[in-house]
């Protein structure tokens, strides 16, 4: 059995009227919370020299009643350069330089999750779905 850990942490001195301090860290299980996540696809990076949307994790392939956790990033370094990120045909977040995500997928039917890079110029999105 693996185990996975996911934390998140936040601090800013000047987002609210008091410092804001916030960490979480959750274990990252199978859908019957048992037994950790055991599969990976490894680290994958992409480099893009096209517009055109792009699926990169298909889910036909993937069990829509598992466990699924996907992180993105955008490596990019210049601030005009973005990545829409779409789960099927709905917009979940625009990934500016040097964002990330890192959400649950439900890998239902035609839930795809595809890219599109504002740029033609060779922007690299890294990629990694953590599975059952």
């Amino acid at each position: 059995m693996a185990t996975t850990t996911a934390t998140i942490t936040l601090n800013s001195s000047d987002l609210t009227g008091d410092a804001l301090s916030l960490s979480t860290t959750t274990t990252l299980y199978k859908a019957n919370q048992t037994v950790g996540l055991e599969n990976t696809s490894g680290i994958g990076r992409t480099k893009v020299s096209s517009t055109t949307p792009t699926d990169i994790y298909t889910a036909s392939e993937y069990t829509a009643a598992a466990s699924n956790k996907i992180y993105l990033a955008n490596k990019s370094t210049d601030a005009t350069e973005h990545f829409i990120i779409k789960v099927d045909a709905e917009e979940i977040g625009r990934l500016y330089a040097g964002d990330w995500m890192f959400f649950p997928w439900g890998a239902a039917t035609d839930a795809d999750i595809s890219y599109t890079a504002s740029v033609a110029t060779g922007m690299v999105l890294e990629h990694m779905i953590i599975s059952e």
